[in-house]
């Protein structure tokens, strides 16, 4: 599969015609079409020189990315490397100059840029290639390379997008069944432009390319002043199609070309992005959102019947006993009040991951907030990985607090302990499975591993920001009075009754994880796809919607279970509100799986491990996220409802 933009218009659902519907779809729209280019615009006057660069080689069958003259391509005098940002080079991206040279609003047919002879070792390395189906991108005043492929869509002629283009293609020679591999030498750039009637001066509002695959040929002795017979201006012979394409064997002579045609275009420089950022799935979108919905409906009907019918109705009860007798005979969740609140097993395991959960809350919550208002649009490449690295270490400050507020609460008296556990706990798993990861890309010589300059950065934003941050956060949130519980706590531990099959803590924690799951799987979809199809992601309205969605559903879906385990008489809901919306990065995982077989094309051994490495990190991260959000609710709870009634 290949990425594909829609130039078409989007059409919004006509199911949503309700007012609130309207309002929320100004809302996404507003969110979704509003962003800062991250860049300011250059003008370019006619025959100003263009400077075309080349990024890095992808393939969605392996996920490996490569630097674009890891290949024999043609290259220019000397290679410069662009400096690229923190979460450029963790993408694998190695922007560096490229050979082609373009003057603005000059057309030219037919430029040679090299000739090359492939040996034994280059044609097998352009095979290898094209057989993974690897594609080649290029950048032109930010603007990534695109292919445009025109198709009907329901009876309407549409141009649809795709990144970069092909290295190559495979296929037969008529009449033969040898499977053979062809390189796409001829390259057909199509650079349109805004121009200012005014001032004559022009802006760069597109960058197309049409490949094909041509044997060029020549009369007599190579030298720097050949005329091609296959494509000579002078004679108006262009390539027009790919009728006799270049093979790629040993021996073979490779000659390569490229044609530049300008065009004019209405679209503003503003805007240029759209093309690459309309969606034409906004119905399904919206379903995700109305899925959404109804599950939310659902738990917040269960919880409005549970806090303003049933408890009121037991907290009336419960106060209006008057006798010992009757006092004796309560069932129900005040007969353990004396219990609710005693120190759970592995409380200061709780404290960290509840402490991880708040960093990790807090990272999403603003990196959707700076998406949104536009500071992290496609444009800005590596601006969004950048911004929630940063932001998770600055976020190190809440982690401490968080956890050492639960500590205290739970009597400690150690909080550098706490905070100690809580700054290397997550990272040093997550790190672990990534250095492995690392190891792996090292292994396969790709782009996509990350340096030693890197890695040093990464380990002093660890240790040098994050580490002393939460220690920071620990030490005021330790140091601040405590908050007393509403109930004492009995001397005697109470003993739990048999429970029901179906208040089972597994059965009941599993079920509990569906509906968080369930609420923002259409958009998972979504999401996994722009990471492994390498497809544009900027739906940020839908996506923050989702994630309101996702913690109101955590909170509700744990305070009904917790209700329902404290009536059983189970007062053990301290590590259970945290697993039961935690458990939804179970069927996180299950899903990437799930969409492993039956969405991408990887074969390679080493690129399925990556990808279920790094599905275990995002599941991870999920895990400590939702769970931190049901544990927060379930307090909030238990201590609402046991401090509204009289205990003797």
């Amino acid at each position: 599969m290949a990425m594909e933009f829609r130039r078409s218009s989007r059409r919004i659902s006509e199911s949503s015609g309700s007012a609130i519907a309207l309002i929320l779809l100004l809302f996404i729209h507003g969110a979704n079409s509003f962003y800062l280019p991250g860049v300011a615009p250059q003008d370019f006057e006619k025959g100003d020189e263009l400077k075309v660069k080349v990024n890095k080689l992808t393939s969605i069958k392996t996920q490996l990315p490569y630097s674009y003259y890891s290949l024999p391509f043609c290259r220019p005098s000397k290679i410069v490397d662009s400096t690229e940002n923190l979460g450029e080079v963790l993408r694998g991206d190695r922007i560096e100059n490229a050979p082609y040279s373009f003057k603005m609003r000059e057309a030219q047919m037919c430029n040679i840029l090299c000739r090359v002879t492939l040996d034994a070792k280059t044609a097998k390395a352009f095979k290898e290639k094209i057989d993974d189906e690897y594609r080649v991108n290029m950048i032109l005043d930010n603007l990534p390379l695109v292919v445009p492929i025109e198709r009907v869509d329901q009876g309407s002629p549409s141009v649809v997008y795709q990144l970069g283009y092909h290295v190559g293609l495979k296929g037969q020679y008529e009449g033969s069944k040898e499977q053979k591999f062809f390189m796409h030498n001829h390259l057909a750039f199509t650079v349109r432009y805004h121009r200012d009637t005014q001032t004559d001066a022009a802006r760069i509002v597109g960058f197309e390319v049409k490949p094909y695959s041509v044997k060029h040929e020549y009369e007599g002795e190579w030298s720097e002043k050949t005329r091609l017979t296959t494509c000579d201006p002078h004679t108006k012979r262009l390539v027009v199609s790919s009728a006799t394409p270049q093979e790629v064997e040993q021996k073979k002579e490779i000659i390569f070309t490229y044609d530049v045609d300008f065009q004019e275009s209405e679209v503003k420089w503003a805007s240029r992005w759209d093309t690459y950022l309309l969606m034409s799935d906004n119905q399904i979108h919206w379903f995700s959102i109305v899925n959404s919905l109804m599950i939310v409906l659902f738990l917040s009907g269960m919880v409005a019947m549970i806090m303003l019918r049933t408890l009121y109705r037991d907290i009336s009860r419960y106060n209006e006993l008057e006798t010992q007798e009757e006092a004796q005979e309560e069932t129900g969740w005040k007969l353990v009040h004396g219990d609710v609140f005693r120190l759970p097993t592995n409380s200061d395991l709780l404290c960290v991951y509840v402490g991880t959960g708040v960093q990790c809350l807090g990272m999403v919550f603003v990196t959707m907030i700076f998406a949104m208002l536009g500071f992290l649009s496609p444009s800005n490449r590596g601006g969004l990985m950048t911004a929630m690295l940063l932001l998770w270490v600055f976020m190190g400050l809440f982690a401490g607090y968080a956890s050492s507020r639960l500590y205290k609460m739970f009597k400690g008296t150690e909080w550098k302990r706490i905070a100690f556990r809580t700054a290397f706990l997550f990272p040093a798993v997550v790190s672990a499975i990534f250095f492995v990861l690392n190891a792996l890309i090292w292994g396969q010589k790709s782009s996509g591993a990350v340096p030693f300059g890197t890695m040093f950065a990464l380990i002093f934003l660890w240790f040098g920001i994050s580490v002393p941050l939460v220690f920071v956060g620990g030490y005021i949130g330790f140091k601040k009075p405590a908050v007393d519980d509403p109930v004492k706590t009995n001397k005697i531990p109470r003993q739990i009754p048999e429970q029901a099959w179906y208040m089972n803590p597994v059965f009941s924690i599993l079920i509990g994880g569906i509906l968080p799951f369930g609420a923002v799987f259409i958009e998972l979809f979504f999401i996994l796809t722009s990471i492994w199809l390498n497809q544009f992601y900027y739906i940020f309205g839908f996506l923050f919607l989702v994630f309101v969605i996702l913690i109101v559903t955590c909170a509700e879906i744990t305070v009904v279970l917790c209700y329902f385990q404290l009536c059983s008489e189970d007062y053990l809901w301290w590590w259970r509100s945290y697993l039961t919306s935690g458990s939804s990065a179970l069927y996180l995982f299950l899903y990437a799986t799930f969409y492993f077989f039956t969405k991408l094309q990887i074969t390679k051994l080493v690129s399925a491990m990556l990808y279920f490495g790094y599905m275990l990190i995002a599941s991870y991260a999920f895990f400590v996220l939702t769970g931190t959000i049901g544990f927060y609710a379930c307090l909030w709870f238990t201590r609402l409802i046991y401090s509204s009634v009289k205990i003797d």
